[in-house]
Formats: structure tokens, C-alpha cells, sequence
């Protein structure tokens, strides 16, 4: 198989994470893809008509997208039980979180880098930056608990989420009255999944 990937996307992330922990890398051949919301490039409308990054393309059978399918899907080939299902439903809401998170960072890297400087919205910015840090707040002050114990899906995308928003927007201050995440996510970050996936 081969997922489409470029690597400051925090979406390819969290599969490349995945793909490392449940011990699939030779059996998955990542491609490094150059496209923009912009300009999908051929390769990746051919895979997923969307245009979106990640993508996986299987042998047998129709490609497959979106991070948390992709993510799904692998973790039931490897049976690595990501998605633990006496807790399925508190994993997939703090999948759903993270995923959120790094929705907002990416849409604020989107609008300031695609969009000209005279056409940028500083509150359109601001609104998703708010929607980021609500939800890095709830998960300090509620969703600790979940970030403990065997290794979960929510685990990798919050990990990867915290990650993006440090390296494009690391001077919002994320850690600052959320501490008990910013000492898990320290720590989680030196995993070594974490440490051959972080963007150059």
C-alpha cells in the first residue's frame, strides 16, 4: 500500500504515528506529494477526487481517505486496538477534538499563507484560534484521564494536534493554564514514533 503524504500536515501525522506503533511500515510506502488547497496535484485527486492529504492506496481494492478511516483501517489490519471499544465512544470524541484542533490551526496557516495580505481576516484568524484553544482547554480540565493508560487513537491525535499548533503557532502560547497537557504532551513527544514523524 502507499499513503499520500506531506509532512508538516498534522492529518498525515497522526497515520504516519500509527503506521510506526503498530509496526507497519513495511507495509506501507509512504509518498511525499506536493499540493495545496489550491492546486490539488494529480496524484491525490486520483486517489481521493476531494484532493486531500492523506490518502491510501491499496492493491485490492478503491483507495481510502480521510486520517481517521485511514487510521481505522489500519489499526484493524495490524489488530493493535487503537479503538478500544470499552471506551470507543470517549476515544473517538477526543479523536474528533484533535482533529478539530488542528482544523482550526490549519484553516489560521491557510489564511495567512494563501490568502493575500490586503484579503486576510485577522477575526476570521482569531475565531479558529478560539476554537483551538477551547478545545485544548476541555482536554485539560476534562479528558486527562483519557490520555492515560494502553495506547489509544486519541492519544496519537491529540499528541500530533499540540504538535502542529507549536510549529506554526507556537507564539499563542497553548501550554499556558493548561499544564497537566502541556507535562503529557512532553512526554508523549518524545516517543519515538513522534520523534521520526516531526516535520523538519
Amino acid at each position: 500500500m502507499q499513503l499520500l503524504v506531506s509532512p508538516a500536515s498534522p492529518f498525515v501525522r497522526k497515520v504516519r504515528v500509527l503506521i510506526r506503533e503498530a509496526k507497519l511500515m513495511d507495509t506501507v510506502e509512504e509518498i511525499d506529494v506536493s499540493t495545496t488547497p489550491m492546486n490539488s496535484a494529480p496524484d491525490v485527486v486520483a486517489a481521493n477526487p476531494i484532493g486531500k492529504i492523506p490518502a491510501l492506496i491499496r492493491a485490492d481494492g478503491p483507495g481510502i481517505y480521510d486520517s481517521r478511516v485511514i487510521t481505522r483501517f489500519l489499526d484493524d489490519l495490524a489488530g493493535t486496538d487503537l479503538y478500544p471499544q470499552s471506551r470507543i465512544w470517549e476515544i473517538l470524541t477526543l479523536e474528533a477534538t484533535a482533529d478539530g484542533i488542528m482544523d482550526a490551526a490549519v484553516s489560521m496557516t491557510y489564511e495567512a499563507r494563501l490568502r493575500p495580505e490586503a484579503k486576510q481576516s485577522s477575526a476570521w484568524i482569531e475565531a479558529q484560534w478560539a476554537k483551538a484553544a477551547r478545545g485544548i482547554a476541555a482536554v485539560n480540565s476534562r479528558w486527562m484521564s483519557h490520555l492515560t493508560g494502553p495506547l489509544n487513537i486519541g492519544q496519537i491525535g491529540m499528541a500530533c494536534a499540540l504538535s502542529y499548533v507549536d510549529l506554526r503557532h507556537d507564539d499563542r502560547g497553548w501550554r499556558n493554564g493548561n499544564e497537566a497537557l502541556a507535562n503529557w504532551h512532553a512526554d508523549f513527544a518524545a516517543r519515538d514514533s513522534m520523534v521520526a514523524t516531526k516535520p523538519a
